[in-house]
């Protein structure tokens, strides 16, 4: 695949699946199953995320009922995930509208992974994403942050609003960007308080392991 080399030994797995949401959820414990056999260092909430959102993503633009394929890969300090449609036509976090849904979930992929993109195939495109597994969790989710916030400050935002923000620094992007992804939450049928919940449990865990 252009631009991705891998020098060093790798574990990969291929799992094709139907774009339908009973599938998606299916795929959601395939992966976390295969993860823990891998006993790979990675959050596995963070990895089951993201392994909806991109085969939410083939259900909503490319077609319920088509054929795709999810492939886990670890090598190194990366977990790279790639999920494989038919379709040539390729999401765009510039031209994502952060009112829509479609919009909020590219968000979220951006925040999450510390790299992700897409990529024409023979058979259609491959969206795909990468996970750190570096030991330092902290330092990388503190860079992920920085640059999330860095990309959400601005979209679609009054100018005078975001020069006031840019003078006072990121917080009340950050604060705008959690409520964003709340209302996401809650879009999706989830428990908001839950989800925060979840958040502080990961902060407190990586903070009593730092």
């Amino acid at each position: 695949m252009p631009g991705y080399e891998v020098t060093e030994p790798r574990l990969r797995c291929v799992l094709p699946f139907e774009a339908v949401p009973a599938e998606v959820r299916l795929l959601r414990k395939a992966a976390v199953k295969q993860l823990s056999r891998w006993g790979t260092p990675v959050a596995v909430d963070e990895a089951e995320l993201l392994v909806a959102e991109l085969a939410t993503n083939v259900v909503k633009h490319v077609g319920e009922g088509t054929s795709a394929t999810l492939i886990l890969e670890w090598a190194g300090e990366r977990l790279r995930l790639e999920v494989h449609d038919k379709s040539p036509v390729r999401p765009s976090l510039g031209t994502a509208d952060c009112d829509q849904e479609c919009g909020r979930g590219l968000h979220l992929l951006a925040s999450l992974a510390v790299k992700w993109g897409t990529v024409l195939t023979a058979a259609g495109k491959a969206v795909w994403c990468e996970i750190g597994l570096s030991a330092d969790r902290t330092c990388l989710r503190v860079e992920r942050a920085a640059e999330a916030l860095e990309n959400y400050q601005g979209k679609g935002r009054d100018p005078y609003l975001l020069g006031k923000r840019q003078r006072g620094g990121l917080e009340e992007s950050a604060i705008e960007l959690i409520a964003d992804l709340l209302h996401w939450t809650a879009a999706r049928g989830h428990d908001p308080d839950d989800f925060l919940d979840r958040a502080q449990m990961h902060y407190e865990a990586d903070a009593g392991a730092a």
